[in-house]
């Protein structure tokens, strides 16, 4: 058969539902192929938002999310969403066309080696070279792309392979169980465990999934040890429980801090250093225990003394099987923390004023979503406020990249969200400056006929940068924009457009917009002139106080 056939067939062994694409004539043989396939064909409007969509799908379902674009500037457009991928641990498989390797008589017209380009983005960039060559390349780029630690890998098919016939079998995927962590490494761990006096446990990005998340609950539920998360690791825990604590939102100063200061062993799940820092580690202070798929990167902030590397769940489940409760455990700190924070929570969201605080607009946003709806956040001030103040019930239902922490994501992986989960809530939630870096896929999601609601916050600034400027006691420069009218340019897609004139419109709109269904884009002017006094100084002087 074809060798394009071929490719098409291999991704249907791999088990894939959907490419997300810009296509390019360097791909008309696969798109042919790809015409009388099961697998659905997902056209977007800029090669960075199938790319996030790709990764989005794969950091929900554990399989690789794809993405196809042609040669030369297609190619880098996926860029950062491969350093998204790579870095949020999302498996994904990229496939970028390219001009006959062969024979071709176009020069050098639209060639860069994006092979070479990848390198350093990817676990595995490869050229076709061979149509005999598809079957192990693509079971080879699907392997490695959801082989702990994922990421993304690359396939370049030049359109003449594609043209090529090729005999060759395709391969069927292997399926091999992890490894689990030797029994002298539980054993010690449960040994530091059971001897601390105020044990901590800190679940990261690597633990957002559904086996690992059923093992640390049944974990806390039998020892009761305080929980706290980092942004990647939010939902893995129900953060409604009595154990939960809060979230590492902030580097340091926070409430959370206080209890990391007050551990003298911090059991650290799941933790990867390329996510930001949720302490920092210092000789002589707690002892960390490291429970990862992968051993620890060691950092200048991060250097545990006991590692148990192997499968999470299972090593949880070791654990939780040889512990008990300790009488000598003290968690009344702890729970005083806990306290304080849900206090200052609570304090900070009944601001009625407008345009409306954050802290009021996570509070509403939390009153309509179900437990399973899902919020996905691009990067932006917000992201810090819905990281720390809205508490999450389940794995992945709050989306946000700490990793490469890129900006435009928000939309794309809203809709990638909606097509793994249709019949729960998903909204998407955007600064102005990162909705404008991906806006066109409003066009996408109508196409798509998605029931998807899209919030804006709009300060017409980028504002995390004004809120890092404020901190440096720098001047209020550069950092402003103009924005188009929100409502006139969601309409002009197919989309609801919504203004909020009061807070009090707020909560009645987001829940009007989600049971009249469709694509709705809600415009939300926000007030972040606080986000320097508490973030900066109020906080980090009633956390001192604990």
């Amino acid at each position: 058969m074809k060798a394009s056939d071929l490719f098409v067939r291999a991704l249907e062994a791999e088990g894939v539902e959907y490419v997300f694409a810009i296509p390019g004539e360097e791909n008309l043989d696969l798109l042919e192929s790809l015409r009388g396939s099961k697998v659905k064909l997902v056209v977007t409007r800029h090669e960075q938002a199938a790319g996030f969509m790709a990764a989005t799908y794969g950091r929900l379902t554990g399989n690789s999310g794809v993405c196809l674009s042609t040669l030369g500037p297609g190619a880098t457009n996926l860029v950062t969403a491969a350093a998204y991928a790579q870095l949020g641990a999302m498996p994904m498989v990229m496939v970028t066309g390219q001009k006959p390797i062969k024979s071709s008589k176009q020069g050098q017209f639209q060639i860069i080696d994006v092979v070479d380009m990848m390198q350093p983005l990817t676990k595995f960039t490869k050229t076709i070279v061979s149509g005999d060559n598809v079957p192990a390349h693509v079971r080879e780029a699907f392997r490695l792309a959801e082989e702990e630690r994922p990421g993304a890998t690359h396939l370049e098919l030049p359109e003449d392979i594609a043209r090529e016939h090729s005999t060759m079998p395709v391969l069927e995927p292997s399926y091999t169980r992890r490894p689990i962590a030797e029994e002298k490494a539980i054993r010690q761990a449960a040994e530091a465990i059971a001897a601390a006096r105020k044990p901590l446990l800190l679940i990261g990005a690597g633990a957002n999934r559904k086996l690992t998340a059923k093992m640390l609950r049944e974990f806390v539920a039998k020892l009761g040890i305080p929980t706290i998360t980092t942004q990647m690791g939010k939902g893995v825990i129900d953060e409604s429980g009595p154990h939960f604590i809060g979230n590492t939102a902030l580097s340091d100063g926070d409430f959370v801090h206080r209890a990391i200061d007050q551990a003298d062993l911090i059991i650290n799940v799941g933790h990867d250093v390329v996510e930001k820092p949720p302490f920092f580690m210092r000789p002589g202070g707690a002892e960390v225990v490291h429970i990862n798929f992968n051993s620890a990167q060691v950092d200048p902030v991060y250097f545990p003394q006991i590692e148990v590397v192997g499968d999470i769940a299972n090593s949880l489940w070791q654990l939780k099987e040889r512990l008990e409760p300790q009488e000598h455990w003290s968690f009344a700190d702890a729970k005083r923390i806990r306290e304080a924070l849900q206090k200052h929570i609570a304090d900070g969201c009944g601001d009625d004023s407008f345009p409306m605080r954050p802290q009021r607009v996570v509070k509403e946003v939390r009153g309509v979503m179900p437990e399973d709806g899902i919020l996905a956040l691009d990067n932006g001030m917000y992201k810090i406020w819905f990281a720390r103040n809205y508490p999450a019930h389940s794995p992945n239902s709050v989306l946000l990249d700490n990793a490469l922490a890129t900006m435009g994501a928000g939309v794309p992986s809203a809709m990638a969200a909606k097509l793994v989960y249709p019949e729960r809530k998903v909204l998407a939630i955007c600064g102005d400056g990162g909705f404008m870096m991906n806006s066109q896929e409003l066009e996408t999601a109508v196409r798509l006929k998605q029931d998807l609601v899209i919030l804006l916050l709009r300060d017409d600034a980028y504002g995390m940068i004004k809120w890092k400027q404020a901190q440096m006691e720098y001047h209020d420069f550069g950092l402003d924009f103009g924005n188009p009218d929100f409502v006139a340019y969601a309409e002009s897609y197919g989309a609801h457009g919504h203004r909020v004139s009061a807070t009090k419109e707020f909560k009645p709109l987001l829940e009007q917009c989600f049971s009249e269904g469709g694509v709705h884009l809600i415009d939300v002017p926000v007030n972040y002139s606080d986000n320097d006094r508490i973030l900066n100084q109020e906080i980090r002087e009633l956390a001192r106080k604990l």
